[in-house]
């Protein structure tokens, strides 16, 4: 798996409390049409944290089915624990996927020490390549560059996906661990300096309504077009804006379902439907930037998880083709 280009951190579709397999895929058939490198399945933005573990499985399965092969799919496996990541990553790895996304581990707030450790015990527990998730807005924990650079030495972690907002961070990150790692933004507002600094790309929130313009801002900055590139980025920063100004992935999966892109914006709680202010807000920057929307009146939050049909079963709906008896 290449890391660089467009990666999209895809929200995870649902409907009355289970997962939308048809919103899914076709989530996942636009982000294909539209050029995109590579599909992050249950990370942030996929409600990785409120998903069960058949839950988590289940997503990964479909979007690697859906893809086909025609894009990799990087699964996120988060987790509070070292031993609950690894077994995550082999669900993953059952699942098909091309790699791994591995983000710090919220609220025991390991010492450097320990963050090197949980992720080197995950690296050697894994044949596949595991990309670090460092966003310490999330987490309370900052993985610092020298500990990077440390954990970059081992053959199964490549890249970083790096959500801390600072290009002095990048910067050094790029520095210490020179250019074969993999510099990834972890913040859509960054992308255009992030790259500019030697970034290799960005897992994206905004490429889930936005993913041709996405690829075409990062594919103008490799190409070295600054002014178009340019362009792109103050056209989309207000809705790069519009998109954080709650919490992720509340205003994505509104914006999402009101361009007929997933069929609901159900979330799942603890996580709450986008706010009236909330909500003009990302109306007038979806126009702003091009997108008509049609407003639709807010799905209530579910607990979940709901019902996941048995692999059995839904191999047996699958319909196949009969043979022509035309005489």
């Amino acid at each position: 798996m290449n890391f660089q280009g467009v990666m999209t951190a895809i929200v995870t579709p649902m409907q009355e409390g289970s997962i939308d397999e048809g919103g899914l895929r076709n989530l996942i058939r636009t982000q294909i049409e539209s050029g995109v490198d590579a599909i992050v399945a249950c990370g942030s933005t996929g409600e990785g944290a409120t998903l069960s573990e058949g839950e988590h499985s289940y997503v990964l399965e479909i979007a690697v089915d859906e893809c086909l092969g025609r894009v990799p799919v990087m699964a996120g496996i988060g987790a509070r624990s070292t031993h609950g990541a690894i077994a995550r990553a082999e669900r993953a790895r059952t699942a098909g996927v091309s790699a791994l996304l591995v983000v710090t581990p919220a609220y025991n707030k390991p010492t450097q020490q320990g963050l090197e450790t949980h992720f080197l015990t995950i690296a050697e527990n894994t044949d596949l390549p595991v990309c670090l998730y460092n966003v310490p807005g999330r987490t309370s924990i900052d993985l610092q560059p020298e500990t990077i650079l440390r954990l970059a030495a081992h053959r199964n972690i490549v890249g970083i996906k790096e959500a801390t907002g600072s290009m002095a961070r990048a910067s050094e990150i790029r520095r210490l661990c020179g250019p074969d790692f993999a510099l990834l933004s972890g913040d859509d507002f960054t992308t255009l300096p992030f790259m500019a600094l030697g970034g290799d790309g960005t897992i994206s929130v905004l490429s889930n309504v936005a993913p041709a313009e996405v690829v075409a801002l990062v594919r103008a900055v490799r190409e070295g077009e600054l002014l178009p590139a340019q362009k792109l980025h103050n056209r989309l920063l207000p809705l790069c804006e519009a998109l954080f100004a709650e919490s992720n992935p509340i205003p994505v999966k509104t914006a999402a379902c009101w361009l007929n892109i997933i069929p609901s914006d159900e979330l799942r709680l603890p996580l709450s439907p986008l706010s009236n202010t909330g909500r003009r807000h990302l109306e007038e920057a979806l126009r702003g930037a091009g997108f008509p929307t049609v407003s639709k009146a807010p799905t209530a939050p579910t607990l979940g998880p709901g019902l996941i049909t048995a692999k059995e079963e839904r191999e047996a709906q699958t319909l196949e083709m009969e043979e022509d008896v035309t005489p």
